[in-house]
């Protein structure tokens, strides 16, 4: 039973490790999206072929929605809330990113936005690098909640049978 225990132990550290870097990351992407918001360049007038608002205003929400999840992720407890409000958030940025296809948007995701071009990235390398990230979180923030789920009916079929015993 003890080496169960350590295993539960061992990956409940994983998936805080996770939910570190989560935290670190957002932080940063919301931070970039603020410091392109202050900006000038052309595309923050553009509407958004989503949301058909300005980049400047998707930069200001996406940003907030970003830092609000890296905070929980970064100074809360709750490891299934924490999980749950980054399954949330990338599971919204997948389906935004899917829209972008469905209307036929091919320009790379502007999601870090003029913060590219005074970094010298290029776009298509800053969009893959997003990608990347955002498979990350998704496959990090599902995996943590699938094992809190299982933990969680291995805890109550433990206690049904000891009930019964």
């Amino acid at each position: 039973m003890s080496t169960f225990n350590g295993l539960v132990d061992d990956m409940t550290k994983i998936f805080r490790i996770f939910i570190f870097v989560t935290g670190t990351l957002l932080s940063l992407t919301a931070i970039a999206k603020f410091i392109s918001a202050f900006g000038n360049a052309r595309i923050l007038q553009e509407a958004d072929p989503i949301l058909a608002i300005p980049f400047r205003d998707v930069f200001w929400m996406a940003g907030a929605l970003e830092l609000t999840v890296s905070m929980v992720c970064l100074l809360g407890k709750r490891l299934v809330m924490q999980a749950g409000l980054v399954a949330w958030l990338a599971t919204a940025f997948l389906f935004y990113r899917l829209g972008l296809i469905w209307v036929g948007y091919r320009k790379p995701c502007s999601c870090l936005g003029n913060l590219t071009d005074a970094l010298h990235i290029p776009p298509q390398t800053a969009d893959t690098a997003l990608k990347i990230i955002l498979a990350y979180l998704l496959i990090g923030s599902y995996a943590t909640l699938f094992w809190l789920w299982r933990q969680r009916n291995k805890a109550i079929s433990s206690a049904i049978g000891a009930t019964f015993l």
